[in-house]
């Protein structure tokens, strides 16, 4: 089981979790979800005290990955599996991420 925080703007806004490589879960942090200021992460990642299941890594997060040449090249570099999109997530949205979300490991 692999874990990544989820940030906003540099705010903690949730955990996602890779239990297996066909069960993902999103779970907004308690702190982040009661603050009304806060927007979701995403539109198709509603605000909400449950947990989100999915048998592939969400869209949202996915979208945030390369494609084609960029992406073979980033795992050659990183010696990550192409197929391991989790992976991929982690090493490659900590920092220069488009947009107001990063993702960092979970080392636990």
């Amino acid at each position: 089981m692999r874990k990544a925080a989820i940030y906003r703007n540099g705010k903690r806004a949730g955990i996602l979790t890779e239990e297996s490589r066909n069960k993902y879960i999103f779970r907004y942090e308690d702190a982040y979800f009661a603050d009304s200021r806060q927007p979701p992460v995403s539109l198709t990642l509603p605000k909400t005290q449950q947990e989100y299941e999915s048998n592939c890594l969400f869209p949202f997060f996915f979208n945030m990955l390369s494609e084609g040449a960029n992406r073979k090249l980033q795992c050659t570099q990183l010696r990550i599996d192409e197929n391991d999109n989790f992976g991929l997530l982690m090493a490659t949205a900590q920092q220069d991420a488009a947009g107001a979300i990063t993702v960092k490991p979970v080392i636990e």
